[in-house]
C-alpha cells in the first residue's frame, strides 16, 4: 500500500544528502511519524526535476522555499515573493498602468521570458492566464492563492524531457498543504509610510481527518489600494517631457488667420484657462509651454481584490489513494489612464461647420490643416477594469503494484479555465462626436446616421463640454477572453534490477494535453467607422482569437548507479531521460536529457546535466487576432532627418507624443523554439562543520529559432540607422508616426550563461536557533543574435544593460537570517539588484545598484495566538531613475516604487 508522506520529509532527506541548495531555512517532519516503514529499504522520495523516487541525490539543482519563508516576506501575493529570487528577471507585477500586466503576475526565470518557465502545482500543469487585449501564454501567479501553498521547489535547469514544453529556463513546482489537521484564521493589514497601498488580507485554513481520508478547505480574501504617480517624486512628472495639448485645447486651422488679429504659430491657438471661448479675445497664440501631464493620477501600483476558495481531499483505499482538488479564484483589478486625447483632425474625416451652435469663429474647420489637440478632461480618467475567474478541478489516483519490487504509479486528470471580462470606461464614441460637431445635422454626411442621432447634442469644442455632451459621446467597451486546459498524465516508477552499486530505477509515463483560447473583443470598437475615417471609438480595435491545439507525449527516465563506496567514489550515478511529443500544430519532436552525480568523498558532490528543450508556439503567438495598442517610444527622426532611414521626414518635425500606435497579431507559420542546456556544479557539506553547506552551479543555455517580436523601439532604431524595417512604419506628411507593425517570427537565437552560488549555515547559540543563507546569481552572458532583412546577423549584448521594462544586471543576490528562541522569531532579509547601463539618445547612463532591507518579528503567545509585525524596504528606497522607461521613469518590471511598507498579522489556531 502506498503510504502518504508529508512533503517536507523530502526536503529534510535532501539536505542530509547534500542535494538541496536552498537559500532559505526549511522545516522537516519525520516520515516515521506518519507510518513510513524504513525496515525493508531506504526511503525513496521524488523531487522536482525527476519522476523517479530515489534514495540518492539528483544531478539537478533544486531550491526549496519553506512555509516559514513564504510567511516571512510580509506580502499576500505569491508572485511578489517568487519574483524576488535572484534567478528571476524582470516580471509582470502590479506596477504601472499603460502596457503592463493588467493585473497579472508572472515569473521570468533566467530572464528568458515568462513563457519559457514552467509552473506546476503539486507536479501538474496550471492553466494559462487571462489578460487585457487577449489572454496570456504563461501562468498568472495571481490565480494561485498563497494561503494554500505549503512550500515551493525551484528547478534551475532545463526539464523538457521530464515535464514537456516550456521548461527551458526551469520549473517552479508549488505544493499545497496536505495531511493538514486543524484550523487557522489570519488577519493582515499593511500600508506604506506614505499612507497608501493599504492592504487587507483574510485567510482561513481548515483541515481534518474524516475516517482514513484527509479534507482541506481554504478561503482567502485580499484587497489592496493603489499608489498614484503624484504620490512619489520619482513618478510625478515624466522625464521624457509633458504632452502637447491642454484641457482648453490647441487648434490649428488655416482659415483662422482671417478672423484673428495676432500671428498664428505652427502650434495653433489655445484658450486662456477659465475664459469664455465664445469671446474671440479669450484666444491667444499657443506656445511650447501649453502642455499637459497625461501621467498625473495614473497608477504606480494598481489596486487589486482577490477572493479564492480551495477544496482538497486525499482518500485512501485498500491499495490506492485518490486525490481531488477544486479551486475557484476571482481577481478584480483596474488601471487608470489619462483622459482621452482628442483625435479630431481634418485628415480623419472630422470637421466643424460655420455654425454658432458649435463654432464661434465664423469659419469652417476642415481639411488636412485642421487639428485639435486636447485631453478631454470632462470625460474623466479612462479606466480599464478586469474580472478574472479561474476554475480548476483535478482528480488523481496513485498506488503501488508488486512487480517483484513495489512499483509506484499515478494518474491525474485536470480540467481548468481562466475567464476574463474586461471593461474600458470613459472612452469616446468618435462617430457620435463627429455628428455632434456638425450640430447633429445628419445632412452633413453622405450616409444614413441611423441610431447615432438618438440623443445627439451639439458639441462645442471651444468651451468645456457639458454633462449632456459627455453622456452622449461617452463609451464603455467590453471584451471577454478565456483560456482552457485539459491535461491527463499517467506515470509509473520503480526498480528494474540491482547492480553492485545499487538499484537501477525507471520512470515512464504518458501525457495528453489540450489547450484552447478564445478572445472576443467588443463589437462596437471593431466596427468600421461610419462618420469619420479613423475609428468608431477611441479604444484600439483588434480582431478576436479562436484557436486550439493538442499533444500526445510519452517519456522514459532511468537512474543508473555506477559506483558506490569505492576509492574516490562514494557514489556515482548516471541519469538519462527522453520524451517524444506529437503536436497537432507542427508535428513531432524528441528531446533528451542526461545527468551525472558524483561524490568522490562524503563531503563533496559534483553534478552535471545536459538537456535538450523546446517550446511550442502558443495559441496567442499562432492565432492572436490583429490588434492595435500603444507603445512609448523615442523617435530617432525627431529633429534629425540626416539618418539614412529618416530621409523624407521634414527637418522641422518634432515628435508630439511618446505613445504611438502599434499593430500586432499572430503567425500560424511559427515553428517551435529549441534549446540546449548545460549545467555543472559542486555541493560542499563538510562533516566537520555541522549545518554548513555551499553550492556552486554554472549554467549555459542556448535557444535557437526563438520566437520574438522585434519591438517598436528596435524597429524605429533599425530603420533610422540602417534603412531596414522602414516599411513597418507609417508616417503622415508632417513626419508624425501613425503606426508601427510588429508581430512574432522565428528570427533570433539567444545565449545565456552564468553561475549561482548558495551558502547556508544553521546553528544554535545565544539560547536560540540561527539560520543564515546567502544566494548570489552572476549573469556572465546574455546575447541575442538577430537576423536582419539582408540575411546578415547582429549580436545584441544585453549583459549589464537596462532596456524598456527589462534589466539584465550581472549580479543579483539575497541574504537572510532568522533567529528563533522560544515563542519569538526575529528575521532580517536583504535583496540586491546590481547596477546596469542604459542608452538614451546615444548617451550611456548609469543605473545604480539597489538594495532593499526588510525586518520581521513573530511572537507566539500560546498554541493559539500568533502576532507578526514587519517592515519591508525599511530605508524607503525608491527605484533608480531610468530615461528609457518613458513616462513612468523607472523599470516597473524590475523595481517597484512602493517604498517603506509596514504590516501586521494576527493568527488564531483552533
Amino acid at each position: 500500500m502506498n503510504v502518504r508522506k508529508p512533503r517536507l520529509s523530502i526536503i529534510a532527506l535532501s539536505i542530509l544528502l547534500g542535494l538541496n541548495n536552498s537559500v532559505f531555512a526549511q522545516e522537516s517532519t519525520s516520515a516515521a511519524e506518519h507510518g513510513q516503514n524504513h525496515e525493508d529499504a531506504p526511503e525513496r522520495v521524488q523531487v522536482t526535476g525527476s519522476r523517479i523516487k530515489r534514495s540518492s541525490d539528483s544531478p539537478s539543482p533544486v531550491q526549496d522555499i519553506s512555509l516559514k519563508d513564504l510567511n516571512q516576506k510580509g506580502v499576500v501575493s505569491l508572485g511578489e515573493i517568487l519574483q524576488e529570487l535572484p534567478s528571476v528577471g524582470a516580471s509582470l507585477n502590479g506596477n504601472g498602468s499603460a502596457g503592463t500586466s493588467h493585473g497579472s503576475s508572472s515569473l521570468n526565470l533566467r530572464s528568458l521570458g515568462e513563457n519559457r518557465s514552467l509552473i506546476l502545482v503539486n507536479g501538474h500543469r496550471w492553466v494559462n492566464g487571462a489578460g487585457t487585449r487577449g489572454f496570456r501564454d504563461f501562468v498568472d501567479l495571481n490565480t494561485i492563492p498563497k494561503a494554500i501553498v505549503k512550500r515551493v521547489e525551484v528547478l534551475q535547469d532545463g526539464a523538457t524531457a521530464i515535464y514537456g514544453a516550456d521548461a527551458i529556463a526551469g520549473v517552479m513546482n508549488i505544493y499545497t498543504h496536505d495531511e493538514y489537521v486543524g484550523a487557522e484564521i489570519s488577519t493582515y493589514y499593511g500600508e506604506t509610510s506614505h499612507g497608501d497601498k493599504e492592504t487587507l488580507n483574510l485567510d482561513m485554513l481548515w483541515g481534518n481527518d474524516i475516517g482514513d481520508a484527509n479534507v482541506l478547505f481554504s478561503m482567502s480574501y485580499s484587497d489592496s489600494e493603489p499608489v498614484y504617480t503624484q504620490a512619489r517624486e520619482l513618478t510625478a512628472v515624466p522625464l521624457n517631457g509633458l504632452s502637447s495639448g491642454t484641457p482648453e485645447g490647441l487648434f490649428r486651422e488655416a482659415n483662422l488667420a482671417s478672423v484673428l488679429d495676432f500671428e498664428i504659430p505652427t502650434l495653433g491657438i489655445t484658450r486662456n484657462a477659465g475664459q469664455d471661448g465664445s469671446d474671440l479675445d479669450s484666444w491667444r497664440a499657443a506656445t511650447s509651454g501649453d502642455t499637459y501631464n497625461r501621467y498625473d493620477n495614473n497608477y504606480v501600483v494598481g489596486p487589486q481584490e482577490l477572493f479564492s476558495t480551495y477544496l482538497q481531499a486525499i482518500i485512501p483505499f485498500d491499495s490506492t489513494e485518490m486525490r481531488v482538488e477544486a479551486l475557484y479564484n476571482r481577481r478584480e483589478s483596474d488601471q487608470q489612464f489619462s483622459p482621452v486625447l482628442s483625435v479630431v483632425r481634418g485628415s480623419r474625416g472630422f470637421s466643424i461647420p460655420n455654425n454658432p451652435l458649435v463654432n464661434p469663429f465664423g469659419v469652417e474647420f476642415s481639411g488636412s490643416d485642421f487639428q485639435h489637440t486636447s485631453f478631454i478632461t470632462e470625460n474623466d480618467y479612462r479606466v480599464n477594469a478586469q474580472v478574472v475567474e479561474t476554475l480548476r478541478f483535478g482528480v488523481g489516483l496513485e498506488g503501488e503494484v508488486d512487480l517483484g519490487d513495489f512499483w509506484s504509479w499515478d494518474a491525474f486528470l485536470s480540467v481548468a479555465s481562466n475567464k476574463g471580462e474586461f471593461t474600458s470606461y470613459n472612452q469616446l464614441h468618435l462617430d457620435k462626436l463627429a455628428l455632434g460637431l456638425q450640430a447633429c445635422d445628419a445632412s452633413a454626411f453622405d450616409v444614413d446616421v441611423g441610431s447615432l442621432a438618438q440623443g445627439c447634442v451639439p458639441i462645442n469644442l471651444f468651451n468645456p463640454l457639458s454633462d449632456e455632451v459627455i453622456d452622449y459621446i461617452n463609451f464603455t467597451g467590453r471584451d471577454e477572453n478565456e483560456a482552457k486546459q485539459l491535461d491527463f498524465t499517467a506515470n509509473i516508477s520503480g526498480v528494474l534490477f540491482e547492480l553492485p552499486a545499487g538499484e537501477v530505477a525507471l520512470a515512464a509515463g504518458i501525457e495528453y494535453r489540450r489547450e484552447e483560447g478564445v478572445d472576443t473583443p467588443d463589437s462596437t470598437i471593431n466596427d468600421a467607422p461610419l462618420l469619420n475615417t479613423y475609428r468608431t471609438t477611441s479604444s484600439s480595435p483588434r480582431y478576436g482569437t479562436d484557436g486550439s491545439y493538442n499533444l500526445k507525449e510519452a517519456y522514459v527516465e532511468l537512474a543508473i548507479p555506477l559506483l558506490r563506496e569505492v576509492t574516490m567514489a562514494e557514489y556515482l550515478e548516471l541519469s538519462v531521460a527522453t520524451r517524444y511529443s506529437d503536436y497537432s500544430t507542427f508535428g513531432s519532436t524528441t528531446n533528451s536529457k542526461a545527468g551525472i552525480q558524483y561524490k568522490p568523498v562524503q563531503d563533496v558532490s559534483l553534478r552535471a546535466t545536459w538537456a535538450e528543450g523546446f517550446r511550442a508556439p502558443s495559441i496567442l503567438e499562432l492565432y492572436e487576432g490583429e490588434r492595435f495598442t500603444f507603445s512609448a517610444v523615442i523617435d530617432p527622426c525627431s529633429g534629425n532627418n540626416s539618418s539614412v532611414g529618416c530621409a523624407g521626414v521634414p527637418a522641422s518635425y518634432v515628435q508630439p507624443d511618446s505613445n504611438v500606435q502599434l499593430r500586432t497579431g499572430g503567425n500560424r507559420l511559427l515553428q517551435p523554439e529549441t534549446s540546449e542546456n548545460i549545467s555543472y556544479g559542486i555541493v560542499y557539506e563538510p562533516a566537520s562543520i555541522d549545518g554548513f553547506s555551499i553550492t556552486l552551479d554554472w549554467f549555459d543555455i542556448e535557444i535557437d529559432n526563438s520566437i520574438t517580436t522585434v519591438g517598436a523601439q528596435s524597429i524605429l532604431d533599425t530603420c533610422a540607422n540602417t534603412g531596414r524595417a522602414c516599411d513597418s512604419i507609417t508616417r503622415d506628411g508632417s513626419g508624425e508616426i501613425l503606426e508601427i507593425i510588429d508581430g512574432p517570427i522565428n528570427l533570433n537565437s539567444l545565449k545565456v550563461a552564468g553561475v549561482d552560488s548558495v551558502i547556508r549555515y544553521t546553528d544554535s547559540f545565544w539560547q536560540g536557533d540561527w539560520d543564515f543563507s546567502l544566494t548570489i546569481s552572476k549573469l556572465s552572458t546574455y546575447e541575442e543574435t538577430s537576423v536582419l532583412s539582408d540575411g546578415s546577423t547582429v549580436v545584441d549584448d544585453k549583459l549589464g544593460q537596462a532596456r524598456s521594462r527589462e534589466a539584465y544586471p550581472e549580479w543579483r543576490s539575497s541574504f537572510s537570517t532568522r533567529y528563533e528562541r522560544g515563542p519569538m522569531t526575529l528575521a532580517y532579509s536583504l535583496r540586491h539588484i546590481g547596477d546596469t547601463t542604459e542608452t538614451f539618445q546615444g548617451e550611456e547612463l548609469h543605473i545604480r545598484t539597489t538594495v532593499y532591507h526588510n525586518i520581521n518579528a513573530v511572537y507566539e503567545f500560546d498554541e493559539q495566538w500568533t502576532w507578526t509585525v514587519g517592515v519591508n524596504n525599511i530605508g524607503d528606497k525608491q527605484p533608480p531613475t531610468s530615461r528609457t522607461n518613458a513616462n513612468i521613469n523607472f523599470d516597473q518590471n524590475t523595481y517597484n516604487a512602493i517604498g517603506r511598507f509596514m504590516y501586521t498579522k494576527v493568527s488564531y489556531r483552533f
